[in-house]
């Protein structure tokens, strides 16, 4: 994502983790040391690699790998395949994911990863050697007591599938827990590809808890009906919420009666959402202005701005992408009194479950999808809480007080390291 200024606001990401940092740091009294560790990734990779296309060229992708902060434990966190992956990008999804899984208090640290292509572009055979050459290039820096890389956008559990066998080749021994979001046989987890949206699911109730509201009428709007969106919305759905509206990069549809989830699912799989019918047809712009409880954006960065932050009407904005809203914007929807339920909280469930598939793989002992249901609940709820009540104890938004909570767990470590 390029930085781009829009009414003297800043949209890079890089940048905007900075800012929360400072927000939330400035309420602790961090040390100034602290606060300058936290600011930066510890480690930056950038390579570039050679790959066959099926038509005997021969093509350079580039490709980087960002490791936050391992004061805690080894960093974990996605790798994407997207045209407009930058730099200073792939640096703030890895400090996001310090902070994400610190809010839920996992053994990690945050890392993130990215090769600027368009995997759409690929044929299957192009797809693994882009795959397998991009986990050839970083294989140096990641492993399973090291750096743990899974799913992101337009990665899948076959392209993890790729990875963990590359590094396991290059190691000589079968390693299953140097990546997670694997197939199941591979050694991935039950209930892992429904955990982003599960997660972010159970946050929303509590939200609607503290409101006094039951999910059942509730209306909701999505925009993204990727994995995370597509399945929130079945989920939510299942509870009795009314979908009116959702989106994917071709556009939107809006129904104020409701949605038919299901038949909206079947034709993202066969045709278009937008064959839902041209009456329901609306702009992911006008979807995100909607007149509903609950909005979810569940795309990219950089959404909800201060160009259209004041027009924001949903009572709850539950962040299943990263950064979907700016710093400035946030401070609009605050003083709103919209509840927005941060990224780092909200899409939580995808690291959480990825933690249980790497304590599996170190174990060779495997859950029932049940099991891991049932703890991934036990974990979202008692962090939701702990935020709220952090937040309330502050006189801050969510936002604040997750970061408040992540920024003083590693802040501690650093110290007990002798960092700091």
């Amino acid at each position: 994502m390029q930085t781009t200024v829009t009414n003297t606001e800043t949209l890079n990401p890089f940048e905007i983790a900075q800012k929360q940092i400072d927000s939330a740091a400035a309420l602790l009294n961090l040390p100034k040391a602290a606060v300058d560790i936290l600011k930066r990734p510890k480690r930056v990779l950038t390579v570039n690699f050679p790959v066959k296309m099926d038509d005997g060229s021969v093509k350079v992708f580039e490709g980087y790998r960002s490791q936050h902060n391992n004061a805690i434990g080894p960093t974990k966190g996605g790798i994407r395949f997207h045209p407009d992956v930058t730099l200073d990008e792939v640096k703030a999804l890895s400090m996001w994911m310090s902070f994400k899984c610190g809010v839920v208090g996992l053994p990690y640290g945050g890392g993130k990863g990215g090769v600027i292509c368009d995997p759409h572009d690929f044929s299957k055979g192009e797809l693994e050697r882009v795959s397998r050459g991009f986990m050839e290039a970083i294989a140096d820096i990641v492993g399973p007591e090291t750096d743990i890389p899974a799913p992101d956008v337009y990665t899948t559990a076959q392209i993890m599938g790729w990875m963990m066998d590359t590094y396991s080749r290059l190691k000589g021994v079968n390693s299953p827990g140097v990546i997670t979001g694997k197939p199941l046989i591979l050694g991935g987890s039950k209930g892992r590809n429904e955990a982003t949206a599960r997660g972010c699911v159970y946050t929303i109730i509590e939200a609607l808890k503290e409101m006094g509201r039951e999910p059942a009428g509730a209306t909701v709007a999505i925009q993204g009906f990727g994995n995370a969106g597509r399945i929130a919305a079945n989920l939510l759905a299942d509870l009795g919420c009314k979908v009116v509206a959702v989106s994917d990069s071709k556009g939107g549809i809006y129904n104020p009666a409701g949605l038919d989830v299901q038949a909206v699912g079947q034709l993202k799989d066969t045709a278009s959402i937008l064959d839902y019918g041209k009456q329901y047809h609306i702009s992911n712009h006008d979807l995100l202005e909607l007149e509903v409880d609950i909005l979810i954006p569940a795309a990219l960065e950089n959404v909800i701005t201060l160009a259209n932050a004041d027009h924001i009407k949903a009572k709850i904005v539950a962040e299943a992408a990263n950064g979907p809203t700016t710093p400035d914007a946030d401070k609009i929807l605050s003083g709103k009194g919209i509840v927005v339920i941060p990224d780092i909280l909200a899409n939580a469930g995808g690291v959480t479950v990825s933690y249980f598939e790497w304590v599996q793989n170190l174990m060779n002992f495997y859950w029932s999808e049940e099991e891991v249901n049932d703890k991934l609940n036990v974990k979202m709820v008692s962090s939701y809480q702990a935020v709220s009540k952090l937040a309330k104890a502050y006189n801050t938004d969510l936002r604040t007080g997750a970061y408040m909570i992540s920024l003083k767990r590693i802040t501690e470590a650093m110290e007990a390291r002798g960092w700091v």
